[in-house]
């Protein structure tokens, strides 16, 4: 009798071992699954950064209103950032987030992009020209492999402001030369044109831009992801 009680004894003892070592199997399977979701996200996660031209005592151009460059870019730039941030997969940064003055001496927002290893980089301006009549849209970049991200962001900004297409160019522009990531610069349209500044002044003119803005992000992602890799200039 005492014999039988001590092997159901033992019996029950080795249910219980078997049974702790497949939780801790299970609970390990579960972090390693953890881990490689963090691993995984973090791989896919684009870091833009958006840079509202000038700023403080910077005030970019002077618009046909009077009103200075520099609220505009920000204030687009602050539509765009509200929407990256919808978006799954998307880190946003931003240069500037107030009237801040940001000296062009220190090349600041070029070395903020490539202290945070960003993967793109859009600086948002409105133009001027001494002719009120001229209008249009156009987008600069300097490194060859930034040629794409212009050209498509080109495109969708130009078929939200209705403004002329005035093409991608390249240009010695230190934000887009100094930048280790694909850089475009986008002139969105003439301040000095009245007639385009009062539509540029609109939330509606901005909210449209904005998402433009964010779906050529978003098919330039889709591109680089298809090809494999972001191509980098180091």
């Amino acid at each position: 009798m005492k014999k039988n009680v001590l092997k159901i004894t033992l019996f029950l003892f080795l249910i219980l071992i078997m049974s702790a070592c497949n939780s801790n199997s299970s609970d390990n399977n579960n972090n390693e699954s953890h881990t490689n979701d963090k691993d995984n996200k973090s791989e896919t996660t684009l870091k833009v950064v958006i840079d509202p031209g000038h700023g403080g005592k910077d005030k970019g151009a002077t618009g046909a209103s009077g009103k200075y460059e520099k609220s505009f870019t920000l204030s687009l730039s602050k539509k765009v950032e509200k929407l990256l941030k919808q978006e799954f997969g998307i880190e946003v940064f931003m240069t500037r987030t107030d009237d801040s003055f940001i000296s062009q001496e220190s090349r600041y927002r070029p070395k903020y992009a490539n202290k945070l290893n960003a993967d793109l980089f859009i600086s948002i301006h409105g133009n001027t020209f001494s002719n009120p009549d001229v209008s249009g849209t156009e987008t600069f970049y300097y490194h060859k492999n930034s040629h794409l991200l212009a050209e498509v962001i080109q495109n969708h900004v130009v078929e939200a402001t209705g403004f002329r297409d005035r093409g991608i160019k390249k240009k010695d522009l230190f934000v887009v030369k100094d930048t280790e990531m694909p850089a475009a610069l986008i002139e969105v349209g003439y301040l000095t044109n009245a007639q385009d500044e009062s539509k540029m002044r609109t939330d509606d003119f901005q909210s449209r831009v904005a998402s433009s803005i964010v779906e050529g992000i978003k098919e330039y992602k889709e591109s680089s992801e298809k090809q494999g890799v972001l191509e980098r200039i180091f």
